[in-house]
């Protein structure tokens, strides 16, 4: 196929595709939505839905690679949603401002962000995919397996095995209650020193750390391990008296306790300070791109019909309308807020520039690393930092709607960056596959409407059957939502102080640490690299976390040795995608029976309604043991030589 198409291209964005998209997009979501909420992750889903796409339209007769490209374009749109969701708008809880989310406000939010995301896109689709040509690895991915369409029968198959194992998994831990859902041990070494170890029994994390692969896995565990195994111990042994109100809490307790307490009253805000740093370092270092990304993007004209197929875009004209029409109401819903025309104003302007500004950071990083390892969060906690600074001059320390219009501004700002960045992983496919521009950027709208749509009420599942921050029911896990536990604590400190602003300077300075390593790795020209927010996000995270998702990424690496050593009779990159897919499907199975199990709990008010009785709860190392034999599958699917090898060996 040429780079400027057919002529004759077939149908794209056709009804039954725009259907399947939008099936997809809900059960894809509202799996993102958990997974961002339980380990402040996202994945990107064009992969998974591509494989979905190509079985069901075989079974409706004819397709095209382009329609199931559409298919994968809107689904992964809808997808990207939920991390502009889950990692701002549950601040608003954690605030006190809401109890339950508003299904109008969250709408109108997250669905205008992510069409403003949408329509950003569109010039950074010519500037980042054409001009600069980066890389994109997911669309590249996503390309390829849909060129591999005769392979789709295998990939479903694994994708489906995977998902039951880990639905069956996280079935047992989480509902049955047969094992614990995460393996610890903590004991006091000395007179205050703590020893911790912690892994979380999740195949979801498994899966999340083979995506991201052993670079990203080994630098957010070393974060991990940087708060848990020397901050933790150092400051229980050595500044145990600072805090009064704290160490009258830390007297009583077992040492896993007093952990968790340190992490979470001093420590995992030194990770708040990394990553404010990494937000900042990270526009910095753009600066020169994301300039030249601005100045294309306005020279696009809006007369395209003399283009190409594949090169036509939505007219710019209508861009620009659209971006007028979607910031009217955010303006109306800021003034809902603050009561005044001049502050709900600056908070637009601030919003709009932000949005593009963000989207083209978001976009590039992107193209660079792939979005799941995308930083969209630290993008947002600069949007957030800059709004409450420049609002709190309107409204004045200590004014409790000072930190609410913050999250707001930031949650468009999130919306759009994430949408953005996923967005263009589509339309790089859709570049390699000869697809119509246009075709998909409609497409990529309605996913969009149509995940911010499901979000309120997935989230009020959520909230009613775990708790966010706070556990819902006695004996429940409290889902952690680490990025809007950070968005809100910056947001209320900037207004009414409370953050251990010491805290947060310490992690400025990790930060800056962490910066001239990865630059000094960058110039040794090697393959390992110590991206800051990487390590940001494994200092806030629990241990327990970060520790499978090294796991997942060690299982990449000896995979990708295993092919290396022993070449194979298939195309290497097809040979990986087992692996891929099967990572996928454990990640796809778990957050979606995370979502189901919370129905019966919420309509019960009992957290215990599924469990077994309590003679057949085993402990957590027969739960260690289970997740191993998972991590033992994957890492065989990984290294099939066939397809068909992962689904007739499986367990």
């Amino acid at each position: 196929m040429t780079k400027g198409g057919p002529m004759h291209q077939p149908p794209q964005l056709t009804l039954r595709a725009i259907l399947l998209s939008i099936a997809l997009t809900v059960v894809l979501s509202a799996a993102n939505a958990y997974l961002g909420l339980f380990a402040g992750l996202t994945v990107a889903t064009a992969i998974p839905a591509a494989v979905v796409s190509m079985g069901v339209l075989r079974l409706l007769g004819r397709t095209s690679v382009l329609e199931n490209n559409i298919v994968a374009t809107g689904a992964s749109a809808g997808s990207s949603i939920a991390a502009g969701t889950v990692f701002t708008m549950p601040a608003l809880i954690i605030l006190g401002h809401w109890t339950t989310f508003d299904y109008w406000w969250v709408l109108a939010i997250i669905g205008l962000g992510g069409l403003l995301g949408v329509l950003f896109s569109v010039p950074l689709r010519r500037t980042l995919i054409i001009d600069q040509n980066l890389q994109f690895p997911e669309g590249v991915a996503t390309a390829e397996l849909l060129r591999a369409g005769s392979d789709s029968s295998g990939g479903a198959k694994i994708l489906g095995l995977a998902a039951c194992i880990g639905a069956g998994f996280k079935l047992l831990m989480s509902a049955l209650r047969f094992v614990p859902e995460s393996f610890t041990l903590a004991t006091y070494v000395g007179k205050r020193a703590i020893a911790y170890i912690g892994v979380n029994l999740s195949p979801a994390l498994i899966g999340v750390g083979y995506i991201v692969g052993l670079n990203i896995g080994l630098v957010m565990v070393a974060g991990g391990l940087i708060a848990w195994w020397v901050f933790i111990p150092l400051y229980n042994t050595f500044f145990f008296g600072h805090d009064p109100a704290l160490a009258a809490q830390l007297l009583p307790v077992d040492a896993e306790t007093a952990a968790g307490l340190i992490w979470t009253k001093k420590v995992r805000y030194i990770g708040v300070g990394a990553m404010l740093i990494g937000g900042l370092w990270a526009l910095w270092t753009l600066r020169g791109s994301l300039l030249s990304g601005i100045k294309s993007g306005l020279k696009v004209g809006s007369n395209t019909t003399s283009l190409a197929s594949t090169e036509r875009d939505l007219p710019m004209s209508a861009i620009l309308i659209g971006v007028v029409l979607f910031v009217i109401p955010l303006f109306v819903l800021y003034y809902a807020v603050v009561g005044s025309i001049g502050i709900a104003a600056t908070m637009a302007v601030i919003m709009v520039v932000a949005g593009f500004v963000f989207s083209s950071v978001s976009g590039y990083m992107a193209g660079l690393v792939g979005s799941s390892n995308n930083p969209v969060s630290g993008i947002t906690i600069s949007t957030i930092l800059f709004a409450s600074l420049v609002l709190l001059g309107f409204l004045g320390a200590g004014n409790p709607v000072g930190p609410v219009a913050a999250i707001l501004i930031g949650a468009v700002t999130c919306s759009a960056a994430a949408v953005a960045g996923d967005n263009l992983q589509d339309l790089k496919a859709g570049r390699l596959l000869g697809a119509t521009p246009w075709q998909q950027q409609v497409m990529l709208a309605i996913g969009a409407v149509s995940g911010a749509a499901i979000m309120a009420p997935v989230l009020n599942l959520l909230l009613k059957a775990y708790g966010i921050g706070t556990p819902a029911h006695a004996g429940v896990h409290a889902l952690n939502a680490p990025q809007a536990t950070l968005m809100a604590a910056v947001a209320k400190g900037i207004f009414g102080g409370g953050l251990p602003w010491d805290m947060i300077t310490l992690g400025a300075v990790v930060g800056a640490t962490v910066i001239i390593l990865d630059q000094t790795l960058a110039r040794t020209g090697g393959r390992w690299r110590a991206p800051v927010l990487a390590v940001a996000v494994g200092i806030y995270l629990p241990l327990e976390y970060t520790s499978p998702i090294f796991l997942g990424g060690l299982i990449a690496e000896l995979a990708d040795r295993w092919h290396a050593k022993r070449p194979s009779a298939g195309d290497p990159e097809i040979l990986r995608r087992s692996g891929l897919l099967f990572a996928s499907g454990l990640i796809a199975g778990e957050a979606i029976v995370g979502v189901l199990i919370a129905i019966p709990i919420v309509l019960t008010g009992n957290v215990n309604v599924l469990a077994l009785p309590a003679s057949l709860h085993f402990n957590q190392w027969l739960g260690l043991v289970g997740l191993g034999l998972i991590t033992w599958q994957l890492y065989r699917a990984a290294c099939a030589k066939t397809a068909a090898a992962v689904t007739t060996h499986a367990p």
